[in-house]
Formats: C-alpha cells, sequence, structure tokens
C-alpha cells in the first residue's frame, strides 16, 4: 500500500531541478484561464525564439480563437473576428485587451522552469515534468496572483538549447 501511494506522487516535486536555458522552443498543449468566476479554455501553439513569439490559441474543436505575436516592431493581438490591437510591447497589449500589465515577456522563462521571484506577487507552480531528470520541462504548471488562475498542461515541447 505505501508503494502504491507513493508512485502517485506528482513528479513536480522532485528537489534539485536545473531548469535549461532555451533560446528557442515550440509547445503544444491546453489552457485553463480563470479570473473571478469566469473560465476560458483553448488549445495553445506557441513558438518561441530570440526575434520573437507567436500564439495561436484554438477551441477545443479547433476553431481559431487567436493569434498573438512579438518582433522589434511590437506586439499584435488578432481575434477570431478579425479585430486587431497592436503594442509597443506584451505587457503593454495585456493592458489594452485586459486592462492590466501581465508579465508576457517572462512568460517563456516560467514556462521553461524558471520561476518568478517572490516579490513579482505572482506564482508558479510545476506540478508535472517531462521525466524525473533534473533538467526536464515541466508539462503541467499554474500560474496564479490575486484572482487571475492560467493553468498549462504541455503536451509537447519542440526544443533547441
Amino acid at each position: 500500500m505505501l508503494l502504491a501511494a507513493c508512485a502517485q506522487l506528482p513528479s513536480g516535486g522532485a528537489v534539485g531541478r536545473v531548469p535549461p536555458t532555451l533560446t528557442q522552443f515550440e509547445l503544444d498543449g491546453r489552457v485553463v484561464v480563470r479570473q473571478s468566476q469566469s473560465r476560458q479554455y483553448a488549445n495553445i501553439s506557441w513558438r518561441h525564439d530570440s526575434a520573437g513569439d507567436e500564439i495561436m490559441l484554438t477551441t477545443p474543436l479547433g476553431q481559431g480563437v487567436a493569434e498573438l505575436s512579438r518582433d522589434a516592431r511590437g506586439a499584435r493581438l488578432v481575434t477570431a473576428d478579425r479585430k486587431e490591437f497592436v503594442a509597443a510591447d506584451w505587457e503593454g497589449l495585456a493592458e489594452q485587451v485586459f486592462g492590466a500589465r501581465l508579465p508576457l515577456d517572462d512568460l517563456p522563462a516560467w514556462l521553461t522552469g524558471h520561476a518568478p521571484a517572490a516579490s513579482s506577487g505572482w506564482r508558479v507552480e510545476y506540478l508535472e515534468y517531462q521525466s524525473e531528470a533534473e533538467d526536464a520541462l515541466p508539462t503541467l504548471l499554474e500560474v496564479k496572483r490575486d484572482d487571475i488562475e492560467l493553468r498549462l498542461k504541455i503536451n509537447e515541447w519542440t526544443l533547441a538549447r
């Protein structure tokens, strides 16, 4: 019985994690964003490199919801109904769309296992990893602050280190 209980412990609790530093990655997964009593579900495909980011959000049935992009020219969001929002950076875009500056520039580091400083007010919990290896990437994480919660399940990582 003791062995069965131990087998159910999440791999996120492993000690001695050394998150890799990635210059580029692609991921596919599912995301749930909760704010107060509202919940939004989407599939996510994200391509990140030093030149910028491209994120595609789709419904669970595969219909496009939004495209986000960021590069040296700025940040852009195009919704399913073709509304376009443009800003100098991701934080400015978030403020324009959601009414709050969200730490979107920090998300690539958070996704790969580099949690934010406690002073940021954001808490990232890594609940599952690809494996028990010390440099394994997270596959399930939660990002929280006040009444905002984001839960991301990463189904597939494609990497360049």
